[in-house]
């Protein structure tokens, strides 16, 4: 009889729990670890033999995991270390060091797409529409560039979720932009970068695979009553219930696109993720414009995988179900050069 894969499910934890800790309040807590209940749920559904291991700020319990019960591939769900969202390619090396398959960006993978310029110069590179932008680091002099038109969106240059993101990121005047670039400079103590604001639909695009790629369908933020000018993904608009309840803004699945759009938006997000040299599986963040451009905003590495976000959703509507979702980011871990 052939033996279960063994699969390590890794994943940041905000406390410190010995090995072999089951997890089960966390999990169980629709507001906690959800994400990490259905990867969980699904593995064990698909028939592979799964332990559990969270990392808060010591990898200690890594090390001894993988001494004492190596699995055949772990399963990397690990965005922050000791509280740190920039440590997570960090994580991704040691992963890459250990010489275990993982599911997943690389660390090249993760530190590029968490870059918003080195990324955006990436693509530019490859003729694929992005933003202008400029990025401004703390110690530096910050002015206002010519080949910048109004409005901007000024952003944390290397965060994630949309952290640091909020209405006033939105400049239109000169003293607005340096302003927030001072107030990401300062308050949040990060480097900054401001993006020529597009105008257009906002859409979510997943792709995944290797040498063969699928892209699957898109999905839309829908901004509700916001104003036409306020219309961006801050962080409240992604994970403040109250506040996307208040505005009408939901996620949904992508509506009619004019003719080509969605040729054309699958051919940019191929383009891109070979440009990017991603072989597991990506989240685009595209703004298509009123007259059909299609614009990479962001690329995100290791996206939420929970069976209510945009990756798994965009998988059901082809008929992917959330255990062949797993399965399929599992076996891209097995086959990875």
């Amino acid at each position: 009889m052939r033996e279960k894969l063994k699969v390590l499910l890794l994943f940041s934890s905000p406390y410190n729990h010995p090995r072999g800790y089951d997890y089960k309040a966390e999990f169980a807590d629709p507001e906690d670890m959800y994400t990490e209940n259905d990867v969980y749920q699904a593995l064990k559904a698909v028939g592979y033999e799964v332990s559990l291991l969270g990392v808060n700020n010591t990898i200690l319990p890594l090390f001894e995991e993988i001494k004492d019960r190596r699995p055949d591939v772990i399963f990397n769900l690990v965005e922050v270390y000791d509280n740190q969202s920039y440590l997570e390619k960090n994580m991704v090396a040691l992963l890459e060091m250990v010489g275990i398959p993982f599911t997943g960006a690389t660390s090249d993978n993760v530190f590029i797409c968490n870059n918003k310029g080195l990324n955006k110069q990436i693509l530019s590179f490859h003729r694929i529409k992005t933003p202008r932008f400029y990025a401004f680091y703390r110690g530096r002099r910050v002015w206002l560039p010519k080949r910048l038109r109004l409005p901007v969106i000024v952003k944390p240059l290397c965060e994630e979720a949309s952290r640091g993101i909020s209405q006033a990121s939105i400049a239109e005047n000169e003293e607005a932009f340096l302003e927030r670039v001072r107030f990401i400079h300062e308050n949040m103590r990060l480097d900054a970068i401001a993006e020529e604001y597009v105008e257009g639909r906002e859409l979510y695009v997943t792709v995944i695979g290797q040498k063969r790629l699928t892209v699957l369908p898109p999905r839309e933020l829908k901004f509700g009553e916001l104003a036409e000018d306020a219309r961006i993904a801050t962080y409240k608009a992604k994970w403040d219930d109250q506040y996307r309840e208040k505005w009408g803004i939901k996620s949904v699945y992508a509506g009619k696109l004019a003719g080509g759009v969605e040729k054309e938006i699958v051919d940019v997000c191929k383009r891109a993720y070979r440009a990017l040299n991603i072989q597991s599986y990506l989240r685009f963040d595209i703004r298509v414009s009123p007259d059909g451009k299609v614009y990479i905003i962001e690329p995100n590495a290791n996206p939420c995988i929970a069976k209510i976000d945009e990756v798994a959703q965009s998988a059901m509507k082809v008929g992917i179900s959330y255990e062949q979702l797993i399965k399929k980011i599992v076996t891209l871990a097995l086959h990875k050069n």
